[in-house]
């Protein structure tokens, strides 16, 4: 048979574990609902993160397609200033063809009426 010493630790923890019990319930109750609100503070942080990456991606396209509408308006600009570069260079070579007809015609007809045997005997 145990002694009484032997038993009498043994017994003193019994009651301390037993009074702690109802304390040891009330923290594993806490630390439970502290778990399922940091789940579902992590699931609605996630559900916001979600939703900004979705409007960031929007917002991207929208960009996008507003940078491509600013280069397509940028190159029609600059087209255009070369279509009226291209329209008056065209004028000036028109003019300056224009200009040198009377004496091709000159010549055609100095060279048309010029005696055929000259240089040929």
């Amino acid at each position: 048979m145990p002694s009484a010493d032997a038993q009498g630790p043994a017994a003193e923890l019994g009651a301390v574990f037993a009074a702690l019990a109802g304390d040891v319930a009330s923290c594993a109750a806490l630390v439970e609902e502290a778990r399922k609100s940091a789940e579902q503070d992590v699931l609605r942080a996630r559900r916001q993160a979600a939703a900004l990456l979705s409007q960031a991606r929007l917002e991207a396209g929208a960009e996008r397609a507003n940078a491509a509408a600013r280069a397509g308006r940028s190159a029609s600009e600059r087209d255009a200033q070369l279509l009226e570069q291209a329209r008056h260079e065209a004028a000036a070579v028109e003019e300056t063809g224009l200009a040198l007809i009377p004496g091709v015609v000159t010549e055609v007809m100095d060279s048309l009426l010029a005696p055929q045997g000259a240089g040929h005997e």
